[in-house]
């Protein structure tokens, strides 16, 4: 039995390989003399390592490039075809499902609609949902899924939390069975991480890889990323800080069965509205009427003034129990709140979280367009992916 160690050939070999598909990943189609500029290879090591990946399938030509007269080079780029992967973002209204093939491109969308109260079939509609995109995108498989839900999978149960109003979905075993149902890997993660995880890969060069992701919308959550690694907790359940007392919010016993109190009675989105509406902003859901505030208050409306900096209070009560414990580099606000409130509320939420923490983590608007769960979700898919074809092409 043999196994690579440090500084034997095949070692090198994947270390070399991995280094020149995580290039032709970033930068595209490149040329051979391109590939080993880029990597530190010489041109013999860089053809011998283009070989290999061809002939692993993860890599194809892809045309000629003109370099002056009588001078042509060879294009080579990651074969895209070669691993697809699903998202699935989980609603009580909808499942919005998406494939992406190995480059992250998306080639195929689906949505299922609400089944009813019941829920019906969690692992049926999942799989439904699943085959719908893959037959948008042409598919007849894929390799990964992950699945983002308003909730947490405890890791020693399998069981489904904090998601009491997402129904059919709180059965035995769900991690199993839906691997069965569904016939790949399938990973369920708590949405508000996906959203964390999509603003490390997508948002400004600067996000540091240690902040804290506040999610605010009809419900509130947290993610928690600490040297780029998501931090779930013992039950899957760390960041549910809707459920956190906070001193403005009645206290409540059994968290897990009112659901009405804590930092989501005094901030998600039917506070807002119940905010807004007693200093004169009315109709639509949370999102629009904070939205009417904003600009009443860029127009100098004292009662939007009023309304926003109130808001911007609850939202920096919460978060500064938050910066006390874990002291983040960043705090990044996100979901239909916070955007709709944009720079006049993160200013005045940063100005108040200021003179309630020792720590003054500065605070940034979510940059990540488009859906961020799905986002999320095909960031760790391809991620995973992407380690497991990586690491493959030398035996």
């Amino acid at each position: 039995m043999s196994t690579s160690t440090p500084g034997t050939p095949s070692l090198l070999r994947a270390i070399n390989d991995r280094a020149a598909l995580e290039v032709l990943l970033e930068r595209g189609p490149l040329t051979r003399p391109e590939i080993g500029a880029l990597t530190g290879l010489s041109k013999p090591t860089a053809s011998q390592l283009l070989t290999r990946l061809r002939d692993a399938g993860l890599v194809v030509a892809d045309g000629i490039r003109e370099g002056g007269p009588g001078r042509t080079a060879e294009l080579y780029r990651i074969n895209a075809a070669a691993a697809h992967v699903a998202a699935l973002e989980v609603r009580r209204a909808q499942i919005r499902a998406c494939v992406a093939d190995l480059t992250g491109t998306v080639t195929g969308r689906f949505e299922l609609p609400t089944p009813g109260p019941s829920g019906g079939d969690a692992i049926a509609r999942a799989r439904t949902a699943v085959e719908g995109a893959m037959a948008d995108a042409g598919l007849d498989r894929v390799d990964r899924v992950v699945i983002g839900v308003p909730g947490a999978v405890d890791p020693r149960t399998e069981r489904l939390g904090y998601a009491s109003h997402l129904p059919g979905w709180h059965i035995p075993d769900l991690l199993s069975r839906l691997r069965a149902g569904i016939g790949v890997p399938v990973a369920v993660e708590n949405d508000v991480n996906l959203v964390a995880m999509a603003e490390l890969a997508h948002g400004p060069a600067t996000t540091p890889r240690d902040f804290v992701l506040l999610w605010v919308s009809a419900g509130i959550g947290l993610a928690i990323v600490l040297g780029g690694t998501l931090v779930r907790g013992a039950t899957g359940g760390a960041g549910e800080v809707g459920y956190m007392p906070v001193a403005s919010a009645p206290l409540i016993r059994e968290p897990g069965r009112t659901n009405t109190g804590g930092l989501q009675a005094v901030a998600g989105a039917p506070a807002v509205i119940r905010l807004l509406r007693e200093h004169g902003f009315r109709g639509g859901r949370a999102d629009q009427i904070v939205r009417r505030a904003r600009a009443a208050y860029e127009d100098g409306d004292e009662r939007a003034r009023a309304g926003l900096r109130e808001l911007a209070t609850r939202l920096a009560t919460g978060l500064a129990a938050i910066v006390s414990v874990l002291d983040p580099e960043l705090i990044v606000l996100a979901g239909d709140v916070p955007l709709a409130g944009g720079e006049p509320l993160r200013t005045l939420a940063e100005r108040e979280l200021h003179t309630m923490t020792i720590p003054h983590p500065p605070l940034r608007l979510s940059s990540v367009d488009g859906n961020p769960v799905l986002a999320g979700a095909l960031h760790l898919a391809l991620g995973e992916t992407r380690e497991e074809l990586f690491s493959s092409t030398v035996r």
